[in-house]
C-alpha cells in the first residue's frame, strides 16, 4: 500500500544512493529510516496501512500475526524509537525502516522544486526533514513480516544534523563580491 509521509526527519541514509548489503550479507539494497512522531497524522497513516495489508495477507489471523511481529526489527519495519535510544533523534519517536532492492533501480531523490538531487549535493542528510513515498506491505512464508519499500524522498527543509556535523546556509559569511583583492606585497 503506497503511503506518502510528510515532514518527517530522515536518519540512517548511508545507503540511500549506493546500495549495500545488510550486515554484509544478502542482496544489495538502498535504505533510509524515517522518524515519526507518535500519534501524528503520519503515525496514524502508517498504522492504518499496516492494519490493511495485514488483514489482506493474513485474514482472520492478522491481529495474532501482527502481535508476533511487533517489537522485532527483522519482522516489522515500524518500530519504537526507544529501542534505538543511543541514536540521535530516536528516543520518544517511532521509526520506519524502508529498503529498495538494487535490482529495482535507484530511489527517486528530489529537492523542494522536484529537481533531482545527487549524492554529492549535501541534501538530504541525516537530521533534515523530508517527505517520503513508501510501500507498506505484508510478507508471509519463511520471512513473514511487515515491510516498507522505499520509493522516493523529497528534501523538505533543514534540521539539526545527526552525528554532530554542523551545516551552513552561508549566512555567517560576508559577501566578498566577485573576487578578493590581492594582498599587498610587503616584501
Amino acid at each position: 500500500m503506497k503511503v506518502l509521509i510528510k515532514d518527517v526527519r530522515l536518519a540512517f541514509i548511508e545507503s540511500l544512493w549506493t546500495p549495500k548489503q545488510y550486515q554484509g550479507a544478502g542482496p544489495f539494497r538502498r535504505s533510509a529510516t524515517f522518524l515519526i512522531v507518535p500519534g501524528s497524522d503520519n503515525d496514524k497513516l502508517i498504522e492504518a496501512a499496516i492494519q490493511k495489508v495485514a488483514a489482506d495477507k493474513f485474514g482472520k489471523k492478522a491481529a495474532t500475526v501482527l502481535a508476533g511481529l511487533r517489537g522485532n526489527s527483522n519482522k516489522c519495519a515500524y518500530m519504537d524509537g526507544n529501542t534505538k535510544a543511543d541514536y540521535d533523534g530516536f528516543p520518544g519517536m517511532m521509526y520506519l525502516a524502508s529498503h529498495r532492492k538494487d535490482a529495482d533501480g535507484p530511489v527517486l531523490v528530489i529537492d523542494t522544486n522536484k529537481a533531482p538531487l545527487s549524492e554529492g549535493s549535501g541534501k538530504p542528510y541525516a537530521g533534515c526533514y523530508v517527505n517520503a513515498s513508501v510501500d507498506i506491505y505484508a510478507q508471509d512464508g519463511q520471512n513473514t513480516g511487515i515491510r516498507s519499500g522505499l520509493i522516493g524522498v523529497q528534501f523538505l527543509r533543514d534540521g539539526d544534523s545527526f552525528g554532530g556535523a554542523s551545516r551552513s546556509d552561508g549566512s555567517e559569511f560576508e559577501d566578498l563580491g566577485n573576487g578578493v583583492e590581492e594582498a599587498e606585497d610587503f616584501a
